[in-house]
């Protein structure tokens, strides 16, 4: 009698393990967002060019994570920037997820439709209104999906140097960050117990094999990395950006000095980051109870930047509603399991994301550009403006204290932040 009471102790206590192990929950969905027909696409400021012709579609793609009762979202978004002013709109038809835990980021691609509305000199813009109000649903819908599919999950999670021509800095090429961050989903119940729901890749890359040139819409390196990361893995693939800025490019260099801007070009390079995400991730134990955390701040930035502040007060899109020289921004830190995740509302350049992770205390840094904002080029004061080499990304930055309020602010956050971890 007194076995089979033990026994019964027992089996009760690993139901009650299980079931704690089983408290961290992810879900994922995807939605399509290619014009149809085909819209102009913008490689950056001034008018968008015609495109006639499509190589693969642009995506929203959202991923959802839940323990208890804290819940965060992360959507990525093929297309060169996408303003808070139309996340706020998607955040607004998003349920069950605060707002500010709704991390929205872009692939950076040159070969989408203009985000931004860019204004010309008479105040006119060639971005189609309806069609990025339309993209504000489907994110939505993708987040809520997400949601919807929520289900217990254990997470791999690992940082490792890709191997191989992938990436390279146009103005110093070993100016760069070869890490990749990978964090994967499994399922840990049910039929499909071991089946991937999602993998989020993070790698700081410029998009823009293809470019806004070619009269070509296309998702660029990020479009054959998904196809790539879904047949071999299963689940939902995202791509989120990292610390990108001055100029961290695709390597599509060709042996006499030219450059390689063909879609086959994308396959390889999309092809081969993908591949290297899978065996960075392959062998990690998954982290069967990962905890949960989410904080976020508004930051302010001065801009000094004349066609900055031009763009964000003539855009029909609201980018900066006080009119003043000044804009406002939120900084996101998140916490899943051991990755510790820091936000960027711009392509900062890969001195500062180097300085960010090392002082971020994990084995797993991840930086999120061009997420929540995209305000352009973020750099240290004293790389502002202080090479003939930097003329271009300094003239498309708010200014030159940018990159010293981001990293006062974002070291403010990690250290009134918990460490994170496994359990």
């Amino acid at each position: 009698m007194r076995q089979l009471i033990i026994c019964i102790l027992l089996a009760n206590l690993g139901f009650v393990f299980k079931g704690l192990a089983q408290n961290f929950k992810a879900g994922a969905a995807v939605r399509v967002i290619t014009p149809n027909p085909l819209l102009p696409v913008s490689g950056g400021v001034g008018a968008p060019n015609p495109a006639t012709v499509k190589k693969g579609d642009l995506y929203a793609r959202a991923v959802v994570f839940e323990k208890d009762d804290t819940r965060v979202a992360i959507v990525n978004i093929d297309n060169l920037g996408w303003p808070a002013a139309l996340g706020d709109q998607s955040r607004a038809l998003i349920a069950g997820i605060p707002a500010e835990n709704v991390l929205i980021g872009v692939t950076h691609t040159h070969s989408a439709p203009d985000a931004y509305a860019f204004p010309d000199e008479r105040g006119n813009t060639g971005a189609d209104l309806e069609y990025l109000d339309w993209c504000v649903k489907q994110v939505a819908e993708a987040v809520n999906e997400a949601s919807e599919n929520l289900e217990p999950v254990s997470l791999k999670i690992a940082v490792g140097k890709a191997e191989g021509k992938i990436a390279f800095n146009y103005y110093a090429p070993q100016l760069y960050d070869p890490r990749c961050g990978v964090i994967q989903a499994i399922k840990t119940t049910g039929k499909n117990e071991g089946k991937v729901i999602a993998t989020l890749v993070n790698y700081a890359i410029h998009p823009e094999v293809i470019g806004a040139n070619q009269g070509i819409l296309s998702p660029d390196v990020c479009g054959p990395l998904y196809e790539r990361i879904e047949d071999k893995a299963g689940g939902i693939a995202i791509f989120m950006n990292g610390a990108l800025g001055g100029m961290v490019t695709a390597d599509n260099r060709r042996e006499d000095g030219s450059s390689e801007n063909s879609w086959e070009e994308c396959i390889r390079i999309g092809n081969l980051l993908a591949d290297e995400a899978l065996r960075i991730i392959n062998d990690v134990e998954p982290q069967a109870n990962p905890d949960l955390y989410c904080t976020s701040q508004e930051v302010i930035f001065p801009v000094d930047s004349e066609m900055m502040r031009y763009i964000l007060q003539n855009s029909p899109l609201s980018l900066n509603t006080n009119q003043t020289n000044t804009v406002s921004t939120r900084l996101n830190l998140v916490n899943i399991g051991t990755a510790q995740i820091l936000t960027i509302p711009g392509e900062a350049l890969p001195n500062i994301g180097y300085y960010l992770k090392r002082n971020m205390p994990t084995e797993h840094p991840f930086l999120f550009g061009l997420t929540n904002d995209a305000f352009g080029y973020i750099l240290t004061k004293e790389d502002f403006n202080s090479f003939e080499r930097y003329d271009y990304i300094s003239r498309t930055s708010l200014g030159e204290m940018t990159g010293e309020i981001y990293i006062e602010e974002a070291l403010n956050l990690i250290g009134q932040s918990p460490e994170p971890t496994e359990q």
